[in-house]
């Protein structure tokens, strides 16, 4: 537990380090916004909609805190979900309504929620939002926002953040309506313990839990567990296709080339191998000595960079870029060399990825003293014109990147 703390410690301080460096101006722009200093496959620029905070300003001042995912709005307006600071009842939801040239508006909508991750529109066309351990709907447009939280799902493992790695909820809503939702393993490996011979948390975390329907906004008090060995399934997709993709956050290991990170086509009933397996059916360190057979385990589409850190998926079908119609965008979130950036995916007619090699939208998003910190994208969204918003977590930042129309 304590080096846990530490380690999200460490993060938050570099997190707080990188916006302090924020992204250097000139008098450049893209489509309208402030240019960020990253470099971009050709045809695509970043722009600035919210800056990073000013070096030294107190948390206490700041607006946004953690921005994780972002929901286009009807008009042209985001709504920007803000993590807070780890601790419950500090995460918040924010209406953006953005100004080419000059500085957002931002009006809190929602505030004390417990760790708020996943915002989306349900079946009924209504809105919901992903808590620690709970899923509740709300109305952004109301007077009040704050008193139209009902709550729809609750019960899920109250995943403490000290007690727990993975506490974050996300979901997305099946094709019948059903909610599929993740629940992430307690540990990293669940190490075994003398005389243990599997891993009592894979049996329901590490998981998908799958909510049944029961008439419009509602959903099954007791779910069934759909899909078992997945770490921790914050990146999600149901592609238009109607094919579930999930991007696995693997296992934490000093091997920078190991193991990779996966993209999984999520089967009812399948099991993906965590904590026992991983990758290409390679044994995890910690069960080597079990002898456990990789094989009955369901193997990834694709394998992604290692420690990349998979945080959202999207299905491009904007009108901006006709070149990645219908390409599988990734964020890697990571803080080694393979994280801070945006990979397109290819998709086939069935929503299944292509094992080719993916476009790598930021092949320039490190840190560079003087000009930008390291991204760390997490949420993304397709706006009304076709341009990708990213919410870049630890610099505190919402960028949109559009056609270069140099």
């Amino acid at each position: 537990m304590r080096r846990l703390i530490a380690a999200l410690a460490l993060t938050l301080i570099a997190g707080a380090a990188q916006a302090a460096e924020g992204y250097a101006r000139d008098a450049r722009t893209c489509d309208g916004y402030p240019r960020a200093p990253i470099e971009t496959v050709k045809g695509l620029c970043a722009g600035i909609v919210l800056a990073p905070p000013p070096a030294g300003l107190p948390a206490s001042k700041r607006t946004l805190h953690l921005p994780r995912t972002l929901l286009a709005l009807p008009g042209g307006d985001m709504l920007v979900v803000d993590l807070g600071i780890w601790d419950p009842g500090r995460g918040s939801v924010w209406r953006l309504t953005p100004k080419p040239g000059g500085e957002p508006v931002l009006t809190r909508l929602l505030t004390k929620l417990d760790l708020p991750h996943t915002v989306a529109i349900g079946p009924d066309g209504q809105i919901y939002l992903g808590e620690m351990s709970r899923i509740r709907r709300f109305d952004p447009a109301a007077a009040d926002p704050q008193a139209t939280l009902v709550t729809v799902v609750e019960g899920l493992p109250d995943n403490r953040l000290h007690d727990n790695r993975h506490p974050l909820s996300a979901f997305i809503f099946d094709a019948d309506g059903a909610l599929l939702v993740n629940v992430g393993a307690p540990s990293d490996q669940c190490p075994p313990k003398p005389g243990e011979t599997r891993c009592a948390e894979a049996e329901k975390q590490a998981a998908l839990w799958r909510f049944a329907p029961q008439g419009p906004g509602n959903w099954a008090a007791e779910p069934t567990v759909f899909a078992r060995g997945l770490r921790n399934s914050l990146a999600l997709i149901r592609t238009r296709a109607g094919t579930i993709l999930q991007a696995e956050n693997s296992i934490d290991v000093a091997d920078p080339a190991w193991p990779p990170e996966e993209l999984n086509v999520i089967k009812a009933g399948a099991n993906y191998g965590w904590p026992y397996c991983m990758g290409a059916g390679q044994p995890a360190p910690a069960w080597k000595a079990m002898k456990i057979a990789c094989a009955p385990y369901r193997r990834p589409a694709v394998l992604m960079p290692p420690h990349g850190a998979p945080l959202d998926l999207i299905e491009y079908r904007g009108a901006m870029f006709p070149e990645l119609q219908g390409r599988l965008i990734v964020s890697l979130h990571g803080y080694r060399s393979t994280g801070s950036r945006l990979l397109a995916y290819e998709l086939d007619a069935a929503g299944l990825p292509k094992a080719a090699k993916p476009l790598d939208l930021t092949p320039g998003w490190r840190a560079v003293k003087g000009r930008r910190p390291s991204g760390s994208p997490v949420g993304m969204a397709v706006a009304q014109d076709g341009s990708i918003w990213v919410a870049d977590d630890r610099n505190g930042a919402i960028l949109r990147f559009a056609k270069d129309r140099r």
